[in-house]
């Protein structure tokens, strides 16, 4: 199975793939076992507003193996379209199913974000890093990482950073580090480790780490996540969600009805 199988769907000038989560793992296991590396990316609403307002951010859409929905408004406005996702597949819910995959195959993660640690707490990495290996037999973690803010300005630091990564020679990097700045990691990583697959899941690593509680199942299959994150970070998230997400999505719905 690979990436080209897979008919794209259009919305605000991003091709999605029109693919479940069960393939995406699929399509990584046939590709690492043929020694291919690759990029997925899970854009959202926020993300694709992003694009939109600076358009110097799409090269890393275009750069992207797989891209999938990551929020039901992008699967409503594709279903308007006449082309419809078969379903969310959200970076949250991806690095499960994905580490369970790779665990059969007995391949490696290395895992990138998370909060920082605190007295006797490892950092958010190590902490998802060892959940995963405990939920998926077979699956061993080739390291963690939890970079300082700012790292990325350093260029010494910046380096060590990504020598470390390419050291270890993983089948698989997750990098939580919030959009654009995981992308431009993975993009400076990509060349060292073409056999390696990224995928940039924002928050996930949180989640995974139980820094963050996810939605219940029920507003995830709604489209009402959001609103579980607003009220566990109003402060953070009310201008993302509701200054600009909401026009955004509703101009979004409304664009692709009409087409």
């Amino acid at each position: 199975m690979t990436t080209e199988a897979f008919e794209r769907v259009y919305l605000d000038g991003t091709g999605f793939d029109r693919i479940t989560e069960a393939e995406v793992v699929a399509v990584v296991r046939d590709a690492l076992a043929c020694g291919r590396g690759g990029r997925i990316i899970t854009p959202n609403v926020d993300i694709l507003r992003m694009t939109r307002a600076n358009p110097g951010l799409r090269a890393f859409l275009d750069d992207a193996d797989l891209v999938v929905a990551d929020g039901m408004p992008l699967v409503w406005a594709s279903r308007l379209t006449g082309m419809p996702l078969p379903e969310r597949v959200a970076g949250s819910s991806l690095v499960w199913s994905l580490s369970e995959g790779l665990g059969r195959d007995d391949r490696s993660i290395f895992v990138i974000g998370g909060a920082p640690g605190a007295d006797d707490l490892p950092d958010g990495a190590t902490r998802a890093a060892d959940r995963l290996a405990a939920a998926c037999p077979g699956l061993r973690v080739g390291g963690t990482l939890c970079p300082e803010f700012g790292f990325e300005h350093d260029e010494t630091r910046y380096a060590q950073f990504c020598a470390k990564v390419v050291d270890a020679q993983p089948d698989v990097v997750l990098v939580g580090l919030g959009f654009p700045k995981q992308e431009q990691v993975i993009s400076r990583l990509r060349t060292d480790l073409p056999q390696t697959w990224f995928v940039g899941c924002g928050a996930a690593v949180n989640f995974v780490a139980g820094d963050v509680r996810r939605a219940p199942r029920w507003m995830q299959r709604t489209g009402l996540e959001w609103v579980h994150r607003l009220g566990s970070e109003p402060r953070r998230l009310a201008r993302r969600y509701l200054s600009q997400g909401a026009p955004y999505a509703l101009r979004l719905l409304a664009v692709s009805a009409r087409r």
